[in-house]
């Protein structure tokens, strides 16, 4: 059974603050080998996600690629990045200035030491399409979705201690309570394993299972550090912006556009500074952000865009790791039945499918057998080992 509290996804990262791109030019392999297996899976969609006498699932996938810019202070790490995403099988050049202005000449390379870009499997799709052939996929298959709020959960206990001697309390769950949608009443769920994939609630899930509740500096007192950060989105009109063959743009301020159909339109934000985060309790846009942070780095760039036309903006939420903007994957090491695919800082769409992968290896089998997933361990918080992804858009 799934249990979703909104089945519009209005609040929900892959109908939000996503832009559907889709890149293996990251610095963690792990999250190169995740890029690699979903880009199988989203080219052979159908052969995953069909269903007898339904419409085939079109993702409208734009292999437009993906090109990432660098100052000199970056260049250094961003061509380290390169040779490793080559070694593990990612298609990736690397560009000089000269090479980036002849490639794309509606670019100003100044400030630009050197670009990577994505020659194959790199671009962006539709992001709802793949929600909803995920969605009816599933249910063709015999999954509950359950429109409801989890709001608490039944364990039990038993004592144990961890491999230095630590007295830790080991807990099962064995109960969801689930509210249903528009209704007083609740239902109890009994279940043998829960995988926490609420997204920027995540952490509230894991609270409900006594995750960060007891000493701190314990295994026991270490929380789930998830937790929403509103993005934005806006949507602007250009008739003198770049053409067709436009990739996904991030530059080096940590702005980003990619083309947007075929009428002179694109996407595109920036995330803010920790000083400039917006409040989280609602999804008002600030446009004021565009207009004063976002706008002039694009002009910056590609100097055609001073005329262009904001015409839509919207806002959603990450799930936002604030330890190290990497996923957490896998089993809780305390509440030995719940197992995390949450964290993900933005990037959870393009990597579901190889997510999805390893969370049902690990809850079937008991391990990661395809990509090894460690690194990515809850565990990770307790010891303070971050996994730092340098490439987040």
């Amino acid at each position: 059974m799934v249990v979703e509290q909104d089945h519009t996804y209005s609040r929900a990262s892959s109908t939000g603050p996503s832009v559907g791109g889709i890149w293996q030019q990251f610095s963690v392999p792990e999250n190169v080998q995740l890029s690699l297996f979903s880009i199988n899976f989203l080219r052979n969609i159908n052969e995953y996600l069909a269903v007898v006498d339904a419409p085939l699932v079109d993702l409208r996938f734009n292999p437009s690629g993906c090109l990432l810019l660098a100052s000199e202070k970056d260049a250094a790490t961003l061509e380290s990045n390169v040779k490793m995403q080559r070694q593990e099988g990612a298609k990736v050049c690397l560009m000089s200035p000269e090479q980036l202005q002849n490639k794309f000449p509606w670019i100003n390379i100044e400030g630009v030491a050197v670009a990577s870009y994505g020659m194959e499997d790199e671009g962006w799709f539709d992001a709802r399409a793949l929600l909803q052939g995920l969605r009816r996929k599933v249910q063709s298959m015999g999954v509950l979705l359950c429109q409801g709020e989890v709001t608490r959960l039944i364990t039990s206990s038993s004592q144990a201690e961890t491999s230095s001697g630590e007295p830790v309390v080991l807990r099962r769950i064995h109960k969801v309570h689930v509210k249903m949608d528009k209704s007083l009443e609740y239902q109890p769920v009994e279940c043998a394993a829960v995988v926490n994939a609420a997204g920027a609630w995540s952490g509230k899930i894991a609270e409900l299972a006594g995750i960060g509740k007891g000493l701190p500096g314990t295994l026991q007192g270490t929380k789930l550090p998830v937790e929403p950060r509103k993005r934005y989105v806006h949507l602007w009109h250009c008739p003198q912006g770049p053409g067709l063959e436009t990739p996904l743009v991030a530059d080096i301020n940590g702005v980003y556009f990619r083309r947007e159909g075929l009428g002179s339109k694109y996407l595109g934000g920036c995330s803010p500074t920790e000083e400039e985060e917006p409040d989280p309790t609602n999804l008002e846009v600030d446009h004021d952000f565009f207009r004063n942070k976002v706008w002039p780095h694009l002009v910056q760039r590609v100097p055609s865009f001073k005329t262009l036309e904001v015409q839509s903006a919207w806002a959603g939420y990450y799930d936002y790791n604030t330890f190290d903007q990497n996923g957490v994957v896998g089993p809780h090491p305390l509440v030995v039945n719940m197992y995390f695919a949450t964290g993900f800082s933005g990037r959870g769409l393009q990597h579901a499918p190889g997510i999805g992968r390893a969370v049902a290896e690990v809850v079937l089998e008991g391990q990661f057998k395809t990509i090894n997933m460690s690194p990515f361990l809850f565990t990770r918080f307790y010891v303070g080992e971050k996994l730092q992804e340098f490439s987040i858009l």
